[in-house]
């Protein structure tokens, strides 16, 4: 038997089909019928497409096939392409044979449903052309991730996930049984990291990344993927620079692979295409305050962290995404070296995303003293002793290096516009959600 050739409705919606017949497969995403006709948008991964279904046309069997099929069933269809600027993309296909691979039950999802009652279904939302497009620039995002450090010269570097030492916050560790002992889900693979660049000098790693935030806010996952890189040699500026590139460099590839999509997403391609050719600012943690007290009549006290109100606040002064660099290193991990031009203050960054989008990159040089180590240590009340393999590391040849981790979700809300960071993984786990 013959392999039927199959046309995906991107290929049809191009134009260069009209007057052919066609093999088509996908879903049912809308449909009504009158009389002796059915109309059906049919999706698949790459775009909808109008059917219209007439009696006559086909055999009675599968015209009565067509009537029943709900929204959501799998059907394979043949027909004939035909150009209607009625239609939706410009283009419809008159049937000529409908096989109904599988009759869906009703679907329990309609237009107006709550936040809630989608992440209940979202084994089902996830195939709505929302959920699809930010799927697929997610996707491109990833892939544009590692092409982007492997052009660069990167290996990539596993770390475990189960790991004995805390990164970033006793509070948000997940604690693990492990055997007669007891571990941590990782919270970054930043301490592994440090181990393998006088291996490999330049690593970056994918992979996911585990915080018990007690935050119910739109930004914020339990667990998330984190894109990390760490290399010898390199100083906060060298970081800084990459992680300016890094982010260009993603971006383009989204406006190359995923225009339709971003379509879908209502996002202004213009204005990210602007975006990728204009250089980012980088401005210090001082400089952050100043800007909120003259323009926004915000008077933060020197030394505290900058919370969402103030970062919103902050770029509503930016069109582009920015570095903040040097925050007080009284509130820093203990990795992080003071800056011995300006010692209250640590050799850090972020970039922040604009439009209310907050951190999507965090990173610093890499402290190599480890007495200042270790007197952060022992004020955070962690064990000194579960860190002398870290130290190790400054024992023997150690180098300046620095590194930063890209938060996946974060950048994709901020490329796709999307309302909640929930909408940018498939399965969002949270404080109050861990299934399905």
């Amino acid at each position: 038997m013959p392999k039927t050739d199959w046309t995906s409705i991107e290929d049809i919606l191009s134009g260069d089909h009209i007057g052919k017949i066609i093999n088509v497969r996908g879903w049912i995403y809308r449909t009504r019928s009158s009389g002796n006709i059915v109309f059906m948008t049919l999706r698949d991964v790459t775009g909808v497409l109008q059917a219209t279904v007439k009696r006559g046309n086909l055999p009675d069997s599968e015209f009565e096939d067509a009537v029943k099929a709900l929204i959501e069933s799998s059907v394979q269809i043949t027909g004939s392409v035909k150009e209607d600027k009625r239609a939706p993309g410009g283009y419809e296909l008159q049937v000529t044979n409908l096989r109904v691979v599988n009759f869906a039950e009703p679907f329990p999802i309609t237009k107006d449903q709550s936040p809630e009652f989608l992440l209940d279904q979202r084994h089902l939302w996830i195939r709505s052309r929302k959920l699809t497009s930010v799927l697929k620039v997610r996707s491109t995002v990833v892939g544009a991730i590692h092409s982007f450090f492997r052009e660069q010269g990167f290996y990539e570097f596993d770390a475990p996930i189960l790991q004995p030492n805390q990164c970033e916050g006793g509070s948000t560790l997940f604690e693990v049984k492990y055997y007669e002992d007891k571990t941590y889900l990782s919270q970054s693979w930043q301490l592994y990291a440090e181990a393998g660049i006088f291996a490999l000098e330049k690593i970056y790693n994918m992979g996911p990344t585990f915080r018990a935030e007690k935050s119910k806010t739109s930004r914020h996952l339990s667990e998330f993927w984190m894109a990390e890189m760490e290399a010898a040699w390199m100083d906060l500026s060298d970081a800084t620079a990459l992680a300016k590139e890094e982010v260009r460099y993603i971006l383009a590839k989204v406006l190359e692979k995923n225009k339709k999509d971003l379509e879908v997403l209502g996002q202004d391609i213009s204005k990210l295409e602007k975006i990728v050719t204009t250089e980012f600012p980088t401005i210090t943690y001082t400089d952050a305050l100043h800007i909120l007290k003259e323009k926004e009549g915000m008077d933060i006290e020197w030394g505290k962290d900058l919370r969402t109100l103030e970062e919103d606040n902050l770029m509503k002064h930016f069109s582009t995404p920015i570095v903040v660099t040097n925050y007080p290193v009284q509130i820093m991990a203990f990795y992080k070296p003071k800056d011995e031009k300006d010692p209250k203050t640590a050799l850090c960054f972020d970039m922040l995303a604009p439009e209310g989008y907050g951190e999507i990159i965090g990173g610093s040089q890499r402290s190599t003293d480890i007495a200042a180590m270790t007197e952060r240590l022992e004020q955070m009340g962690e064990c000194v002793q579960n860190y002398q393999w870290y130290f190790d590391l400054r024992r023997f040849g150690s180098v300046p290096h620095s590194g930063y981790g890209l938060g996946v979700e974060r950048l994709v809300a901020w490329i796709c516009k999307a309302e909640n960071i929930k909408d940018t993984i498939p399965f969002p786990r949270t404080l109050l959600r861990f299934r399905p």
